[in-house]
């Protein structure tokens, strides 16, 4: 089979997707009813003096649809940790199921929990199981968290899609608005936060993520919708209350209009 040969001005360069579009390879042509996968966005973790904190905004797309306005993307996954979900939400959810079912059996069999690190291990080789279908575009990115009982602080891991995990020192943000959200916690981060702090700025990452990202969720007034928010130290895996993360975000808005509102506008001497 002889290679296809194309003018300068047609070439389709390093791109071999497109090359065999141009070549007439029917297997890569996209169907009109090529199948709409919903995505979870943008979740956040970070540190603060006692333990962690996690947050997940709530929507859920489909291409540019809004799929769910409050699907929860922050789960326990067991009594001293949590994870969170970005990716394609139907197989990060059954992931999820799954590595709870899986903790708990272990801790059942062996009469003891596995250490922090055996639990970020544990949700590393689930995402690397899962790369054939993320190869196929049904990538799962979680973020896990927890506080370490030996060491007596927060820890939190981040993971790739080939089953890769790294452990953060401070905070972490993934999916579609995570860069956005990291950017915020950096400039708020520092260390010793106290657990209201570390909710705030977990909140005000979100916010900002929502602000610049159309796949990421902020808060519904309206519907009365607002991210998921845990604590996880000490005593263990909490969910922040609703009405609490409402007055936060409440609390938020006021003071965005507050210095929009003093801020100088075109033209004034200030």
């Amino acid at each position: 089979m002889a290679l296809p040969i194309f003018h300068p001005v047609d070439d389709p360069g390093p791109d071999f997707s497109s090359l065999l579009r141009r070549s007439g390879t029917p297997a890569i042509h996209q169907s009109e009813t090529a199948l709409t996968v919903r995505h979870a966005t943008t979740v956040v973790a970070l540190r603060f003096a006692d333990g962690i904190v996690m947050a997940g905004d709530r929507r859920a797309t489909e291409g540019y649809s809004i799929a769910h306005r409050a699907m929860d993307k922050v789960f326990p996954a067991d009594r001293w940790s949590a994870v969170a979900i970005a990716g394609a939400a139907g197989p990060a959810v059954e992931m999820v199921r799954l590595f709870q079912v899986q903790l708990e059996h272990y801790e059942k069999v062996e009469g003891v929990s596995l250490s922090l690190e055996g639990k970020a291990n544990q949700l590393a080789q689930m995402v690397r199981q899962h790369l054939p279908m993320a190869m196929q575009g049904l990538a799962v990115v979680p973020l896990f968290a927890g506080y370490d009982l030996r060491r007596e602080i927060g820890r939190i891991y981040t993971y790739d899609v080939t089953g890769g995990h790294y452990e953060e020192a401070d905070f972490q943000a993934t999916g579609s608005g995570g860069r956005d959200a990291r950017t915020t916690i950096k400039l708020g981060f520092r260390e010793g936060l106290v657990r209201a702090e570390a909710i705030e700025l977990a909140i005000e990452a979100l916010y900002e993520a929502a602000d610049e990202d159309a796949g990421t969720g902020g808060p519904d007034l309206v519907r009365g919708i607002y991210p998921l928010v845990a604590v996880v130290d000490a005593d263990g895996y909490a969910q922040v209350e609703e009405a609490v993360v409402a007055d936060r975000f409440l609390a938020l808005i006021e003071r965005k209009r507050s210095e929009r509102g003093t801020r100088p506008t075109r033209g004034d001497p200030g």
